[in-house]
């Protein structure tokens, strides 16, 4: 599998996301460039010494070359630690992701460790979430156009993805949708609100979940950012 293209910034915050990882570790390893660079990392400095659980199908796949073991999230596994990256992160550490589709899997693997970092270029901090990127809402593909109906009563508009011309589809089999948020609407509110909705399976407002964002600068330095 090729690997990413080389940035100061992101490499710069997988090397600092590689000294949270500890031997003996079970930690959660999500999606994105910044965390398919960690992986290699560990993979050059001891692959065997942690074992993972994975949020997307290229992270596992990523991980077992390397020599990580990969574990199934079955009850037992107690993760440490988890580590993904952001689309967008605003002041209060609430995060915007799903840009590469993992969102849902991203969001039960955070849930099921004890401390979750944030790790992303520092470009992509913003004021507020959604001003740039869109928010992804995972959807079942069974009468999505109706689940699509409900979700414009929240959002200013919702395009399906596609790759290639064709419906893109997560690891789980289902649709996306990606939405324009109102400029001034309560983004807890709208977390809420997509969550009640019947169709929606998840959304990418990660509002709460990040106990620390580690932020690469192209000149190679990390600003960590810890919530209050």
């Amino acid at each position: 599998m090729a690997a990413a293209e080389h940035s100061p910034a992101r490499d710069a915050v997988a090397r600092a996301a590689l000294d949270l990882v500890e031997p003996g570790m079970t930690v959660g390893l999500g999606s994105g460039r910044a965390v398919w660079a960690l992986v290699a990392l560990i993979g050059e400095r001891d692959p065997g010494a942690v074992r993972a659980a994975v949020a997307s199908e290229r992270t596992g796949a990523l991980a077992r070359e390397t020599g990580i073991e990969v574990v199934a999230l079955d009850g037992q596994a107690e993760l440490d630690l988890a580590i993904d990256g952001a689309d967008e992160i605003d002041p209060a550490l609430g995060l915007l992701k799903g840009g590469g589709g993992a969102l849902l899997r991203e969001k039960i693997v955070i849930s099921a460790a004890r401390r979750f970092v944030a790790i992303a270029e520092e470009r992509k901090r913003v004021e507020r979430l959604g001003r740039d990127f869109r928010l992804p809402v995972e959807v079942v593909p069974f009468g999505w156009q109706t689940t699509r109906e409900r979700v414009l009563g929240l959002v200013e508009d919702a395009l399906l993805r596609e790759r290639d011309g064709e419906p893109y589809l997560t690891d789980e089999g289902n649709l996306i949708l990606d939405c324009r948020t109102h400029a001034d609407g309560d983004l807890d509110e709208l977390a809420a609100e997509l969550k009640g909705t019947v169709g929606v399976v998840e959304h990418g407002l990660f509002l709460h979940e990040a106990d620390a964002v580690l932020l690469g600068a192209d000149d190679g330095t990390v600003t960590e950012l810890t919530r209050d």
